[in-house]
């Protein structure tokens, strides 16, 4: 799995398109597996307060829509930009979602089965281009925070922490609907506790490798040596 972890997002969804690879398909699930979550919970949310169960289960479909018919989607997925595959992941899961609470509402009616709801992903005017400047200062300050973020969490749960940070500051879940995904495994307490925790950590990073606290702790230490001299 180590070299699918340096796979681009493109380069990652051809390697798994098709394919039975598990290595392949492990980065997928660890790279794209909050987006889906994410996805999944806010579009549920829409037909009522879905159960954790509920959760897993369209979780799931989501990952069998995406490799059923030898992963006809991902085969068929062509990206604008590197960044695609985030909207096409999200559109992919809120499509399960409707159609399994579609389904499930006409069943109940009697009314037997609905067409499903097909949405094209909507791209960012700004985000249109591959060069473009905006996408690529954000990815390299999303990757520098990522870069902390990864170093303040070092050790137990690292994951967990890193997914939790992503899911608040990217996808822009509140603690209450992060705390919801069955995966989380903590209450809407708990992920504030680890929210203020990671904030104040990589904040102190920040601040503690800053270059200019080096010029003004060079500066003291030189005021201090001229006062003694």
């Amino acid at each position: 799995m180590a070299r699918y972890a340096e796979f681009s997002s493109t380069e990652l969804v051809r390697a798994c398109a098709g394919s039975k690879d598990d290595g392949a398909w492990a980065e997928f699930i660890r790279r794209f597996q909050l987006v889906i979550a994410a996805a999944v919970l806010r579009t549920a949310r829409h037909w009522g307060e879905p159960s954790r169960p509920q959760l897993d289960d369209l979780i799931q479909d989501t990952y069998l829509k995406l490799c059923e018919n030898d992963s006809r989607l991902l085969r068929s997925f062509q990206p604008r930009h590197e960044d695609s595959i985030y909207g096409f992941l999200k559109v992919v899961a809120a499509n399960v979602v409707h159609d399994r609470f579609k389904s499930a509402l006409a069943a109940k009616r009697g009314a037997g089965q609905t067409e499903a709801i097909m949405e094209p992903v909507q791209m960012d005017p700004k985000t249109a281009g591959a060069d473009s400047f905006d996408v690529v200062s954000h990815r390299l300050q999303l990757e520098q925070v990522d870069k902390i973020l990864t170093q303040v969490t070092a050790g137990k749960d690292q994951e967990r922490k890193r997914t939790i940070f992503w899911l608040r500051h990217r996808q822009g879940l509140t603690a209450s609907e992060i705390a919801a995904i069955p995966s989380i495994g903590l209450t809407t307490e708990g992920v504030e506790s680890v929210l203020m925790r990671l904030t104040a950590m990589i904040r102190g990073h920040v601040i503690s490798s800053s270059p200019h606290r080096e010029v003004k702790v060079l500066n003291r230490q030189n005021r201090s040596k001229r006062l003694g001299s």
